[in-house]
């Protein structure tokens, strides 16, 4: 099971934001869209960076809420790490895992195509045990 599946049932929509945006900008974006992360591009649509709801509030309580009228460029996660379209569901959930972060940038030919997050990858691994014990339950009860 890949990336790709969860892509296909999910959608590629993905919310991006400038880097010289304010942190109140991309506050607002975040509570518009319900999301937790939005993925900072340049110009080209180049990944740039991240900035997760964990980034604003960690600028906020080191700064104050005067950091919200600072650009996003000055807070975003600037390493990104970022998955392919064939990767492996449970590669990913492994990294996520290891480098502690919930969501994860796709890109396909060099170009962000999606956004996958932990609670994707947790949906997508209960659809699949789940499908799998039914199967188990129609093979007993059919043997």
């Amino acid at each position: 099971m890949s990336v790709a599946l969860i892509l296909a049932a999910k959608g590629h929509d993905v919310t991006t934001t400038q880097p010289h945006r304010t942190l109140q900008e991309a506050t607002a974006l975040l509570a518009e869209k319900g999301i937790g992360a939005v993925i900072v591009t340049g110009g080209n649509g180049e990944v740039l960076g991240i900035l997760s709801e964990r980034d604003i509030v960690r600028a906020v309580g080191r700064h104050g809420v005067g950091a919200l009228q600072e650009s996003v460029s000055k807070y975003m996660t600037s390493k990104v790490v970022t998955t392919g379209m064939d990767e492996a569901i449970d590669h990913v959930m492994e990294q996520m895992t290891a480098g502690r972060f919930r969501h994860l940038p796709v890109i396909h030919n060099g170009k962000l195509v999606g956004v996958v997050s932990i609670g994707d990858v947790v949906k997508h691994r209960i659809d699949a045990i789940e499908s799998e014990h039914r199967a188990l339950r129609e093979y007993i009860a059919t043997a």
